[in-house]
């Protein structure tokens, strides 16, 4: 089993996984979306009580409940660096929170303004700023103002969701996508009618071009009027596609989901040598 890459942006990845089965081909595709550890806000700490800025005093209240809040401040994608950070329960400080395991965040704001993810300022290290500093969070009214400490953890998606890295992971079997030049009449279809346009050429010669394009419709087999086109799929091979949230780039975060899934089997293969 080997992977090859198609393509590797800082959020987004598309992939092969070559000589494999759809059964490891589903593992990798429930580790990336499930078990790859980050970064994420796990408490939320309100000040209660007028905030005094300036010498104006401002109410610390805003349009929706604290919780709801909260769960906003929790979705919004931390930096995650696997090498800084442990989880808290393996942490040496016995989880009551230090530099290894927890990152601190607070955001004080008055109104009116659009409280937004750049406004949660790191508490120590400067680097761990959000990047996705235009998520909105609330609103604020001319007399109203926020003043919240925040604690990041770090957790897996087979918890709650906002510990989960990427989104929109999914494969698909290699296409194998030919057209038999003898068999070929040049009707053209197959250029105009494709929806993902694999083919290419005129009236002289049509090609397969692109296809890793294909998604297996077998709607090029409906309207070719030679039934030149020969469309199957490779069970040996899949092409994978997913983004990250941002908290990790695509490709740490296929490192560590290749990581995982490799130790997963080799922990089943010394169970299965106890039988």
């Amino acid at each position: 089993m080997e992977i090859e890459i198609l393509e590797m942006a800082e959020r987004k990845a598309s992939f092969v996984l070559k000589n494999s089965t759809a059964a490891m081909a589903n593992a990798l595709r429930r580790t990336i979306l499930g078990d790859i550890p980050k970064m994420a806000i796990d408490k939320v700490e309100f000040h209660l009580g007028p905030i005094m800025v300036d010498g104006k005093e401002y109410e610390s209240i805003t349009p929706l409940f604290d919780e709801i809040i909260a769960h906003r401040l929790g979705m919004i994608p931390v930096p995650t660096d696997l090498q800084l950070f442990v989880p808290q329960d393996k942490c040496s400080c016995g989880g009551e929170g230090c530099p290894s395991c927890t990152i601190m965040y607070s955001l004080n704001k008055i109104g009116p303004c659009t409280v937004r993810s750049g406004d949660l300022i790191p508490l120590g290290d400067p680097t761990l700023k959000v990047k996705d500093e235009f998520i909105p969070i609330v609103e604020l009214a001319d007399g109203q103002a926020v003043l919240i400490y925040t604690i990041a953890t770090m957790g897996t998606a087979k918890k709650h969701v906002k510990w989960q890295v990427a989104n929109g992971v999914g494969y698909k079997y290699m296409p194998i996508v030919s057209i038999d030049a003898d068999k070929c009449k040049h009707c053209e279809k197959c250029l105009t009618d494709c929806p993902k346009h694999v083919f290419s050429g005129d009236q002289k010669k049509i090609k397969v071009t692109d296809p890793l394009k294909c998604t297996l419709c077998e709607s090029c087999l409906s309207f070719c009027a030679g039934n030149a086109i020969s469309v199957t799929a490779d069970d040996k091979n899949f092409v994978f596609k997913f983004e990250t949230d941002g908290s990790m780039t695509a490709e740490a975060a296929l490192k560590k989901a290749t990581s995982l899934l490799s130790e997963q089997t080799k922990q089943l293969g010394q169970l299965a040598d106890g039988f």
